[in-house]
């Protein structure tokens, strides 16, 4: 069976002198290319799918901008790409062809959207149910082959079928959101977001806009500030908060208090400035990887304060379940972050090649994939 499949190539050159190295101190000279790919004997473990949307997240973006200076990748995800390249992407929906003969949770039909990080269960965190953090795991679309291709193989363990919700268009485009929404789901529970919070966003990415949508409207936070560069985004994000600023203007005149702050704009040094408006018991959240060191300069006023500062990655141990539950209900319109749909691995392919256009332009964008359906 063949596969239309974009495809990262990559040169191996790793950061001389630098110890535990990211993929942004690794691979040089992104390369991005449509292929034809012949798929094999499908794994007992494993479903075949067919693709009907797919995700572009900032770390597909990442993974084929290069730093200026230096001419490395920016993704500081765990990442590997072989010789053979590494189809990406990690988000999305489509439709079971065919089933490993060990899987027994869907069926040749249904229709699943995924959760992205492979866990081993067996190490002591997993032992523990912190699945996230899985001393083993391997991120699809980064450390194993993903989901932009028109027919992909996926382990059956991060399907959740989702055919009750694919009945209509809409309910298909918001499956293929589901991934990002519960990376932020997350970062609100981390956060212990509640009624009586002042909560800061920096960055209208697709997660920070679901962190701001959930913290206001699922967990009741009193008061919602967005901070965002980018016009289209600023703009874009105001139907979700109370609030939205240019970065420069925001901290021209913040808030007097700050309860809760989620980084999710990959810029560190707005965790620096805002500390000091920080409430005592205020939690801090990064969410975006840049691969940058952080540095802190009120550190006394997080002593006292008795201030926390989290890192938040993943999107497992239910939160998956609880984002299509509220979907469901009415409580939160996931389709409506998407500002662009295209068509087929060769509009993608195109979009990446001047990922700069993804974020000017967009909120989240997907890729609709062709093919007959069952």
């Amino acid at each position: 069976m063949e596969s239309t499949c974009l495809v990262v190539y990559a040169d191996r050159d790793p950061l001389p002198g630098v110890q535990n190295r990211g993929p942004h101190q690794i691979y040089k000279n992104p390369r991005l290319k449509v292929e034809q790919r012949t798929l094999g004997e499908l794994h007992p473990d494993e479903v075949r799918v067919r693709m009907v949307y797919a995700g572009v997240c900032g770390t597909d973006a990442h993974l084929v901008q290069t730093h200026p200076q230096t001419g490395y990748i920016r993704c500081s995800a765990p990442a590997k790409i072989p010789q053979q390249g590494r189809i990406i992407g990690h988000e999305g929906v489509g439709q079971v062809l065919e089933s490993g003969s060990h899987v027994r949770h869907v069926r040749p039909g249904a229709w699943v959207t995924f959760e992205s990080i492979i866990v081993c269960h067996f190490c002591d965190v997993c032992r523990r149910g912190q699945f996230n953090q899985c001393r083993h795991a391997r991120l699809l679309g980064l450390e194993k082959d993903g989901l932009f291709g028109t027919i992909v193989d996926v382990p059956s363990v991060l399907t959740h079928d989702v055919t009750d919700l694919c009945k209509t268009d809409r309910g298909r485009v918001a499956a293929a959101c589901v991934e990002p929404a519960g990376v932020a789901y997350v970062a609100c529970e981390n956060t212990a977001v509640t009624g009586a919070d002042t909560v800061v966003v920096f960055g209208a990415g697709p997660i920070g806009l679901f962190t701001a949508m959930l913290s206001k409207a699922i967990f009741g936070a009193s008061e919602v500030h967005v901070v965002e560069p980018v016009p289209f985004r600023r703009n874009f994000a105001r139907s979700w908060c109370d609030k939205v600023h240019d970065v420069e203007s925001f901290f021209g005149n913040p808030p007097r208090f700050v309860d809760v702050v989620v980084e999710a704009s990959g810029h560190l040094e707005n965790v620096d400035r805002i500390l000091r408006r920080v409430n005592a018991n205020g939690r801090i959240a990064l969410l975006a990887r840049s691969g940058h060191p952080l540095s802190l300069h009120s550190v006394d006023h997080m002593i006292t304060n008795e201030i926390s500062i989290v890192g938040s990655r993943g999107h497992l141990c239910g939160a998956f379940s609880k984002i299509l539950s509220l979907y469901s209900k009415n409580r939160i319109p996931l389709d409506e972050i998407v500002t662009q749909i295209l068509e087929g691995p060769q509009a993608l392919c195109d979009l990446l090649q001047d990922p700069n256009r993804l974020l000017q332009e967009h909120c989240k964008v997907l890729t609709q994939f062709p093919g007959q359906l069952c």
